[in-house]
Order: structure tokens, then C-alpha cells, then sequence
């Protein structure tokens, strides 16, 4: 047999192709053909193990192929998945937003996305008249943020408030632009939400306990209270941080015995013949602990005369008003312990009582004052200690007086003396997610209101 012709013939198979099989079939004629050869021939014995090692590096390399395509196919595969559906990120707050309307503050460039919604049943307990049960679609929320580079972004929130616009209402209640300067100073222009207390600014479901915000921070601190203007905010250390703004004022005129909330101008064709100061500090004195409080301060006349007598006397009062609070927070382990104490000083309440007098309405207080602490636990770790899931059991206790102090000649209305203990459970299947019941007792000077129970659930993203 011609072997170096056969030889020849092997070299170009194994040149021209990679094929495993190919490789395997050319070895196999040539051993065929060794059958006649002595069986001593060392140039043979050399050439069969240059073809068997050769056969072992292709399957090495196919081997080595697959893997690469193995994984080459999955990082595809994540690719796509993460157009579609982006990566889970945790939500953080940033500069004294919610944590979901904090998300544009995380994109490197370009539109952000978030929300929140609540809904809830609230039935009223029998033993106390008045009222009817009722099941609301309270909010539904988005945010909507752009990035526009490092230095500058806006950030947007509009709420859907009671399902529709025959009984409900959609509002704009955040728009800002923001120029980030440096961590110690930034501005900050547009409809801002006025920083006061724990959750004018963080209002979204899934950060305070029970279905309704706490009274003191609806009645007392307007919440949620925005208006248009322009500040500066920042972070003086790791630990401390502030902002300071000047926005157009409440409208005094429209304040009541029962609240501030009637003030509000939301933005809307805001008179502005009044602006007000509004700063807030916070400092984180350890871990566990952090301290804060925020103060308001201006006119809220804006301008506008009112009818004082039924004999048609007329008064344009300044109604210069300061709001201040100061709050407290303890979180440690399982462990969530929060105090706010609040306060609203309005002058020329003689003024405004004796106008709400001619439209047959009760007094406005000088003053109105309120405070309420809250624990909270959250037992889940003693159930189920690997779970990331939250189960917390709550109680908080508010006392609160629209009617702290009326201006002489004017009678108090006991009725707004209230004091209120919420209990409640919180559950959070996932940490975007809560499913909130609640008991509402009330307590008041004079008269009464329903206690309530509460179920309701409420998303961020």
C-alpha cells in the first residue's frame, strides 16, 4: 500500500474540515489499513497518535464552542428580557421626595417612570350615627421625570383623586425643574410641595401606617400642600440635610374653623400678591435616629377685602400666618417609633371669624395645635425570619384642636377638640405592595363622629 499517498490524503481532510466525524471515519481507514504492517512500525504507532491527539483537540474546541454559545444565548436572552422589563431597583428617597417620585434622580439620562394608588372600604361602627360606609379608589398617581443631563432634570406628579371627574379630581401637584449645582446647594423651581412634616413631601402609601394620613397632617399642616415658587435645597453633610423655598401664599379668606386645608391655591392661577418663607432641616444624629422640623411663615391676605358685617363693612387683613412643626423618628431591628407636634398662629382671626359669621359660619382659631406619637413592630422576623416580607402591627394616638385659641367675641366650638387612636395591621407581601387594616376611634370635646374600620390596599413603583 501507497502510505504516503494515504498520508496526503489525511492531511487534506484534516485541512480542509473541523468535522469530528470526518476526522473519525480518515483514523479509522487508516488503522484499517495497518492491518498488514508489522506490528513493531514505529513511524505508525507515531502518525496514529498525532491523529487521535488532533481528534481530541477538535472535540475540545466543539466542547469549548457550546459553552461559549451557551452563554452567549442567555446574555441574548437577558438583553431582551431587560428591554422589555427593566431590572427591579430598589426605590430610595432623594432630597426630600417619595421614594417613587425619586426615580428620575437614579436614570443616567432620559424618561422615568413611577406611581402609586390606594384604595380602601371604610365602614362606620353602629353605635355612632351619622355617615354612611363608602368604598373609594382614592388616588392613582404617576410620576414622570426626564433627565435632561447631570445638572438638570424635572420631575412631575398628577393625581387621580376619587376614580373620575364627576366626584373626584385631577391635579398636578408636583412639576419642578432642578438644577443640581453641588451637594451643598441645588434650586429648584416650579409647583413645589411645601416641606413640612413626615408626609407632605413622602405621601405615597407604603411609608406611613393605616389608610388615612394622620389628622395633624391634613388639618394643621394642609397636606398635601403645594404651590408655585422656587429654592434652594442640599445636603450640608452625610447627615444633615435642608431646603428653603418662597412660594405664593394660602388664601387666608378661604381659611376655616375646621382646617387650613381651604387655603390652598394648588398651583391653579394662584394669587400672588402674597409670598411666604417655608425652611426645613433634618439631621440624622445616629443610625436609628433622626430629628427635624420645618417652619412657614408670611401674609396670606393676598389682597382681598372681606365683608365683615351684615351692614356691609369692609376689611382687607394681612392674616399674617406662621406654621411650625417638629418631628422625630426611632428605627431600629423591627422597631419604628414617630412624634410630630404642629402648630398654626393666625392673626386678624378676629377678621376672618367675623367674615365667616356673615356667611353664617363658625369662628376661626388664632391658633390650632396638635401632636401625635406612633409605634409600630413589625413581627414578621418572629414568624418567618428568611422572609422579605412586612407584617407590622401599629397604634398611634393623636390629639389635635382647630380651635386651640378663638379671638375674642367669639364662641369655641368643642366639636374640633379631638383626640384619635388608630390601631392597625400593615402587610407588605413585597416591598412594593401593602394590604392596610385599621380602627379609627374618635373622641371630641362636644358631640360625636363614627368610629371607623378600614381595609384598603395600597403600590408604589
Amino acid at each position: 500500500m501507497d502510505f504516503t499517498r494515504l498520508d496526503c490524503y489525511l492531511e487534506v481532510a484534516v485541512t480542509l474540515t473541523n468535522r469530528t466525524a470526518i476526522l473519525k471515519m480518515s483514523l479509522a481507514c487508516f488503522i484499517l489499513g495497518l492491518t498488514a504492517l508489522p506490528a513493531g512500525a514505529s513511524t505508525v504507532d507515531q502518525r496514529v497518535s498525532e491523529l487521535e491527539r488532533q481528534l481530541s483537540d477538535l472535540q475540545t474546541e466543539r466542547a469549548e464552542g457550546q459553552r461559549r454559545q451557551s452563554i452567549l444565548t442567555e446574555e441574548i436572552r437577558k438583553l431582551k428580557e431587560a428591554r422589555e422589563l427593566p431590572e427591579k431597583q430598589e426605590l430610595v428617597s432623594a432630597y426630600g421626595l417619595g421614594p417613587a417620585a425619586s426615580k428620575v434622580y437614579g436614570v443616567e439620562q432620559g424618561l422615568s417612570i413611577g406611581g402609586y394608588g390606594q384604595a380602601w372600604y371604610s365602614g362606620l361602627v353602629d353605635d355612632k350615627a351619622g355617615g354612611v360606609d363608602n368604598f373609594d379608589f382614592k388616588r392613582l398617581v404617576l410620576y414622570t421625570g426626564y433627565k435632561f443631563n447631570d445638572r438638570l432634570l424635572f420631575n412631575s406628579e398628577i393625581e387621580f383623586e376619587h376614580a373620575n371627574s364627576d366626584t373626584g379630581s385631577v391635579s398636578v401637584e408636583l412639576a419642578t425643574l432642578d438644577f443640581l449645582y453641588d451637594s451643598l446647594v441645588n434650586f429648584r423651581a416650579g409647583m413645589l410641595l411645601v416641606p413640612m412634616g413626615f408626609l407632605n413631601e413622602i405621601h405615597e402609601p407604603l411609608f406611613y401606617h393605616g389608610n388615612e394620613r394622620p389628622e395633624i397632617e391634613r388639618n394643621i399642616i394642609p397636606s398635601t400642600w403645594r404651590e408655585n415658587g422656587a429654592g434652594i435645597f442640599g445636603n450640608l453633610n452625610d447627615d444633615w440635610e435642608y431646603r428653603a423655598y418662597v412660594v405664593s401664599s394660602l388664601r387666608g379668606s378661604r381659611f376655616s374653623g375646621s382646617d387650613l386645608r381651604g387655603g390652598r391655591q394648588k398651583g391653579s392661577r394662584s394669587r400672588a400678591e402674597d409670598y411666604s418663607l417655608v425652611f426645613r432641616s433634618d439631621y440624622q444624629i445616629t443610625p436609628a435616629v433622626r430629628f427635624g422640623g420645618s417652619v412657614y411663615s408670611g401674609d396670606q391676605g393676598q389682597g382681598e377685602a372681606l365683608t365683615t358685617s351684615a351692614a356691609g363693612a369692609m376689611a382687607s387683613p394681612s392674616i399674617h400666618t406662621t406654621v411650625w412643626e417638629a418631628h422625630a423618628e426611632y428605627r431600629k431591628g423591627g422597631l419604628e417609633l414617630r412624634a410630630l407636634a404642629a402648630e398654626a398662629d393666625v392673626d386678624d382671626a378676629a377678621v376672618l371669624s367675623a367674615a365667616q359669621a356673615v356667611a353664617g359660619n363658625g369662628p376661626v382659631g388664632s391658633q390650632l395645635s396638635g401632636v401625635y406619637v406612633e409605634a409600630a413592630y413589625d413581627v414578621m422576623p418572629l414568624i418567618n425570619d428568611g422572609s422579605n416580607q412586612y407584617l407590622g402591627l401599629f397604634v398611634r394616638r393623636e390629639a389635635y384642636d382647630t380651635l386651640n385659641e378663638v379671638p375674642a367675641g367669639f364662641a369655641d366650638d368643642l366639636s374640633k377638640d379631638v383626640e384619635l387612636t388608630t390601631v392597625g395591621i400593615d402587610y407588605k407581601p413585597d416591598p412594593q405592595v401593602v394590604v392596610k387594616l385599621d380602627y379609627r376611634n374618635f373622641s371630641l370635646g362636644a358631640g360625636q363622629r363614627p368610629d371607623e374600620v378600614n381595609l384598603g390596599v395600597g403600590w408604589v413603583f
